[in-house]
């Protein structure tokens, strides 16, 4: 009997043990650690989004300035892929994809990647070395940083320098004369007239830089090509207003002429009309001087005659200026066929517009505008552009650095602009003015011997300098 109980409990037990071993296996396997989480981890941090993000984190830590210009830090990117070895073909892959398509991020998709990347990049540590090794390429930041930046600071619209010249300007290009909407040399070559004006030659000793030492400086100092020859008409000791002060006046335009044409310069004989606003208030006057000037250069192949400066006060293109110019042009055309003329337009030359709709019908003949640099901005720029996309023959024949009136607002950045536009277009410009009367617009200081200036930026004022140095530069001296 006590043997068939013990063997019944022993069979008891022995079922109890065989229902419960399931439940305790169970139990033990949600009890046991998973040793899963750091494959896991490490799969996601191997795509390759995470590790384009932690290249962009590395390049932060290491060079944080390169962050802000989006164009480095795509090329960096890029750059970085392009050494990486070849455990990391994958992932450099993944990158140049990016680069291929165009993806510029912005600084607000910048700003998300790098804070992403943040987040990733203790995983990145923990797991592999292979988004350190990626983003361990200093040489190719260095060059492509190089590379992307040097176009940005190449001015974009500003014509290419020339060449300086063994010979003189005038030896070099001979007669000039226009072709749509530019001046050329006798080779038909773009030819881009650049120099000083002076002052009015009639007043204290202001033609004094017609002097052929002076004139000389100017030349090879400075680059000027041209001088203009400033003859005041109708205001105080003008060409208008005696018998005497037109003899004197003719006698100083000549001595320009001729220690120019020695020294191989083209000069501009200008016939400056200021006060008396309108061109045709001196008709007979200008007819007469321009007879007896065309007739006494009419071989010279380095004159250019303007026959009114700056036309104002009202007076209109149709009714005023053209009238004028079509009086005066067949005179000088009578004697002198080659030469290139230069008309004024209303409004102190600056309504070339007008003359756009209406222009004269001799084709040797080009418009003049003036500018003074911080008065006159955009909107002469694009009339200017404008016209110029037409086919009008354009010359500056005067501008300044300052404000119109000459005196203070001296504006560097809006003459560099001028410059810019006037070079990218071959259009000539002469500055007023080669004196050193007090005042902005003036090249030189007060007291300046103008008979004898000295080549360097020794004797000139602030507008002075920058003209010179702007001349020089056209011109292949610097």
């Amino acid at each position: 009997m006590k043997n068939k109980i013990l063997s019944v409990a022993l069979m008891a037990v022995a079922a109890i043990c065989i229902i419960c071993v399931p439940f305790a296996a169970n139990n033990n396997d949600e009890d046991i650690p998973v040793v899963q989480p750091d494959v896991t981890q490490t799969t996601t941090v191997t795509t390759a989004p995470d590790i384009s993000s932690a290249v962009v984190t590395d390049v932060t830590t290491e060079t944080p300035e390169e962050v802000t210009d989006t164009t480095e830090q795509e090329s960096t990117v890029s750059g970085t892929a392009a050494e990486t070895s070849s455990e990391d073909e994958t992932t450099a892959a993944d990158e140049k994809t990016t680069t291929a398509v165009g993806e510029k991020p912005t600084t607000t998709a910048g700003g998300k990647t790098t804070t992403a990347a943040k987040k990733t990049t203790t995983t990145a540590k923990k797991t592999t070395t292979t988004a350190k090794k990626t983003t361990a390429a200093p040489k190719p930041v260095t060059t492509t940083k190089a590379t992307t930046k040097a176009p940005a600071t190449k001015p974009q619209t500003q014509a290419p320098a020339p060449k300086p010249e063994s010979g003189t300007p005038v030896a070099n290009h001979g007669q000039l004369s226009v072709k749509g909407a530019n001046i050329v040399d006798k080779n038909g070559k773009v030819f881009q007239i650049r120099g000083m004006s002076t002052h009015g030659i009639m007043w204290e000793d202001f033609s004094n830089i017609l002097s052929k030492e002076s004139l000389k400086v100017l030349r090879d100092d400075w680059g000027c090509n041209t001088i203009r020859i400033a003859m005041y008409t109708e205001e105080w000791g003008g060409y208008t207003t005696g018998a005497d002060f037109a003899r004197q006046a003719k006698e100083k335009v000549n001595m320009g002429v001729a220690n120019a044409t020695d020294l191989g310069m083209y000069v501009i004989i200008d016939w400056h009309i200021l006060n008396d606003n309108n061109p045709q208030t001196h008709q007979s006057e200008a007819i007469a001087f321009f007879t007896e000037m065309s007739q006494k250069y009419a071989n010279y192949n380095n004159v250019l005659y303007e026959i009114c400066n700056e036309p104002n006060g009202g007076t209109n293109w149709n009714s005023n200026v053209k009238p004028y110019a079509d009086a005066v042009i067949p005179v000088i055309r009578k004697y002198d066929s080659d030469a290139i003329i230069i008309c004024g337009t209303p409004n102190w030359s600056q309504y070339i517009d007008q003359a756009d709709k209406n222009r004269l019908s001799d084709k040797n003949t080009v418009y003049a505008l003036h500018f003074y640099a911080d008065t006159h901005r955009d909107d002469l720029r694009n009339t200017l552009q404008q016209c110029y996309n037409n086919g009008l023959p354009i010359l500056v024949s005067e501008f300044g650095t300052c404000h119109s009136s000459g005196n203070g607002g001296f504006n560097a950045d809006q003459t560099q602009k001028w410059f810019t536009l006037l070079d990218g277009l071959n259009i000539g410009y002469l500055n007023w003015s080669a004196c050193g009367k007090s005042e902005t617009a003036s090249a030189f200081k007060s007291g300046t011997n103008l008979s004898a200036i000295q080549p360097g930026e020794g004797q000139l004022t602030d507008s002075g300098k920058i003209v010179r140095k702007h001349l020089r530069e056209r011109a292949g001296l610097q």
